[in-house]
């Protein structure tokens, strides 16, 4: 939906993750690739080829279809003057203006996510048919249920206080909401790991779970000379929802750390987890969240600014026929979320390239840093992108269009390649 896809992209344009593959059993240990087998080339057997083209394809169809029906929504529910009607409600019940908020903006969440939920439930569905979830439906709409409550919880706060600069400046707030929204910003990345993530899954200090782990983890960050405590590294306890591998950095300041999956521990060797980690230290050395942060300060400004005109060429159109009074009135958010959507669709092909970059310097630093620490590292690092490649169902072949608007990552069978090929030349 419209609201949520705006909170995914700007939170994926500030946090760098290396999102791995999956695996078609929970329980397996065996490492996917052994060490000794050698690795030309990206390649998966003929089924599982299929597969992973298969799953491919509606995932991407899936993201087409969503938008489309996304914006499809919001334009119903406008023309059906579904805001201010709600509007009206929260009005009858008190002239206070945040009072008014607590009791729109929470009915507004509501709405949205009962039209997205059909969708969402479509994902996990795909999820569990093609092996890569094993999380049971009421696990899931248990955690569906928690993230709409921090969506409202987020979502009340930031409406009040858009809508209040908005009645302060009605000529400027544009300006000031773009200012106001790059603390926020901060502010979540920083408590994501601290309240978010502990809210859907299980953390542990990674010293206590795998002290090996940690002590080579350690060692690495030695070698980067990056100071990261143990402490700030932890193993999450995955394999209860899913069969992904999966392994990241989150957090800004005092909160950032590296997260280490339970799965990926399990069924992957010692040197491919270290080319792994090798890859994490260098969103921490190459400064990439810091970098994130400025990307969102450079696209928010311009999102803000074209937002600013386009809300008020809308409204100046249409106000009459969606019973909304000015860009100051609580109604007029369904607008707002209407336009920022269609901004940031025309965008994603530019944040998730920047993202797909940051993603290759990483490699190159895993390459790099391991270099000295694993023998045949460029062959290491091959070996650990056809293991997650395999088990998460990478296609060999995507569509480019695909990888062009949606990918955050190279696709498996350039990062395989570019494991094999790299000579140190490429910084």
């Amino acid at each position: 939906m419209a609201y949520k896809l705006c909170f995914v992209i700007l939170l994926c344009s500030i946090s760098s993750s290396l999102a791995f593959a999956q695996s078609n059993s929970a329980q397996q240990t065996k490492p996917l690739v052994e060490s000794s087998q050698r690795i030309t080339e990206y390649r998966l057997p003929p089924e599982r080829h299929q597969l992973a083209h298969e799953l491919n394809r509606k995932y991407f169809a899936f993201r087409l279809v969503s938008i489309v029906y996304g914006l499809g929504v919001l334009l119903l529910l406008l023309f059906s003057k579904v805001g201010p009607r709600l509007r009206d409600v929260a009005e009858s019940i008190s002239s206070k203006r945040f009072v008014q908020a607590l009791i729109f903006t929470p009915l507004i969440v509501i709405t949205l996510a009962l039209f997205q939920l059909p969708a969402e439930a479509y994902v996990h569905r795909l999820g569990v048919a093609y092996g890569l979830s094993i999380q049971t439906w009421p696990s899931w709409f248990f955690d569906w249920t928690k993230l709409q409550f921090f969506t409202i919880v987020g979502a009340t706060l930031f409406v009040w206080l858009l809508y209040w600069i908005i009645r302060r400046s009605p000529g400027s707030w544009w300006v000031y909401s773009w200012l106001a929204s790059v603390p926020i910003v901060v502010f979540l990345v920083f408590i994501q790991p601290l309240v978010f993530d502990p809210a859907f899954d299980r953390f542990e200090p990674l010293a206590a779970k795998d002290p090996e782990l940690a002590a080579s983890l350690t060692r690495m960050a030695q070698r980067a000379d990056e100071e990261i405590p143990v402490d700030r590294m932890f193993w999450m306890d995955a394999s209860e929802k899913t069969t992904t591998l999966n392994a990241y950095v989150t957090g800004v300041g005092a909160s950032k750390r590296i997260v280490v999956w339970d799965t990926t521990i399990e069924k992957l060797t010692t040197p491919q987890i270290v080319f792994i980690a090798g890859h994490e230290m260098g969103h921490y050395v190459l400064h990439h969240i810091v970098k994130g942060l400025l990307v969102y300060v450079v696209g928010s400004f311009l999102l803000f600014l074209l937002g600013f005109f386009l809300i008020n060429r809308l409204l100046g159109l249409n106000k009459e026929r969606w019973g909304i009074r000015g860009v100051d009135d609580y109604a007029s958010l369904l607008v707002m979320l209407l336009v920022v959507s269609l901004l940031l669709f025309i965008a994603t092909p530019v944040i998730n390239g920047i993202s797909r970059y940051f993603e290759h310097q990483a490699d190159t630093y895993a390459l790099e840093i391991t270099h000295s620490l694993t023998p045949d590292a460029r062959q290491v690092g091959a070996q650990t992108f056809q293991a997650l490649g395999d088990q998460g169902l990478a296609d060999p072949d995507p569509n480019p269009i695909n990888v062009f608007m949606f990918y955050d990552h190279d696709p498996i069978r350039d990062r395989v390649k570019f494991c094999l090929d790299y000579d140190g030349s490429d910084k």
